[in-house]
């Protein structure tokens, strides 16, 4: 267990930020802390959306249990927090197909 900064870039918000997270942190507690410092401020929450983590222009995101120590982050590499759109249900297609 050690403090490790990152740096955040999250989805809508213009401000990065420099995010002080744990190596043992999973990607859904480092979300978490990058949301403490743009949702409510100058991002707009999404309920039902789940904040997926990866790094800066990568176009995979890391697994949501992965831990920090895990990921092959550097100290102050930034990292882009993206909303991932919630699952449909089987109704929810069903519904959408007679739209």
């Amino acid at each position: 267990m050690a403090l490790y900064p990152l740096t955040s870039n999250f989805e809508g918000d213009f401000v990065l930020q420099l995010l002080p997270v744990d190596t043992e942190n999973t990607m859904d507690e480092v979300a978490a802390a990058a949301a403490y410092h743009s949702v409510g401020r100058r991002v707009k929450d999404r309920p039902g959306h789940v904040m997926r983590v990866r790094r800066q222009d990568a176009a995979e995101f890391f697994p949501r249990t992965m831990k920090v120590s895990e990921s092959g982050l550097k100290p102050t590499e930034t990292i882009e927090i993206i909303w991932e759109e919630p699952e449909v249900g089987l109704i929810g297609k069903l519904m959408k197909s007679f739209q």
